[in-house]
């Protein structure tokens, strides 16, 4: 179905009311959101800072049926010593500071999706903890040796030529077509 044959009734609500537009390109990507949601496949948004790819994930995940929340990180403001943590969570004592046991993003969006804003400026070295985590559904957090099962759907969004980094080396190419 193309835009110019779209019945509006057709897109779920929780995106037309995000996306008000009603030019042929807005009417696109309403009926995109709209095919996605439902499938629970991993997601990539692409485009230039400021152009709404968060706004995305909110109708993306909102239309999904997913019970569980929407967790966002923008992973380009989360110093790279940090980010997995972050992500992954960690146990008591797997670092200095660590007093806690605290639950990562993962772990909080099981049930709902998991929005990584800016993928692109992930480390190559976290990058293989990613794809794993998402091949197999399960992650370890940080200084942690028990698997934790999830259930979450992942979309993902950078301003980045990510084939670009893929050729340069700088993003793992088996990550960027699983995403």
């Amino acid at each position: 179905m193309t835009h110019e044959n779209q019945n509006p009734d057709d897109i779920p609500k929780s995106i037309s009311n995000l996306i008000s537009g009603i030019s042929a390109p807005a009417n696109e990507l309403k009926r995109l959101m709209s095919v996605v949601a439902p499938s629970g496949s991993s997601a990539l948004i692409l485009g230039p800072t400021g152009s709404g790819k968060e706004l995305v994930s909110k109708g993306i995940h909102a239309a999904s049926g997913r019970k569980g929340p929407l967790i966002s990180v923008n992973c380009a403001a989360i110093p790279t010593e940090l980010l997995e943590s972050e992500l992954f969570g960690h146990e008591k004592g797997a670092f200095t500071g660590a007093d806690k046991s605290r639950a990562g993003r993962f772990e909080q969006s099981s049930g709902g999706t998991l929005f990584l804003d800016e993928i692109g400026d992930i480390p190559l070295s976290l990058q293989a903890k990613l794809l794993r985590a998402l091949e197999s559904k399960k992650i370890q957090k940080v200084g942690g040796g028990k698997e934790i099962s999830l259930n979450l759907r992942m979309v993902c969004a950078t301003h980045q030529n990510l084939e670009k980094k893929v050729n340069e080396g700088s993003f793992r190419a088996d990550l960027f077509y699983r995403i």
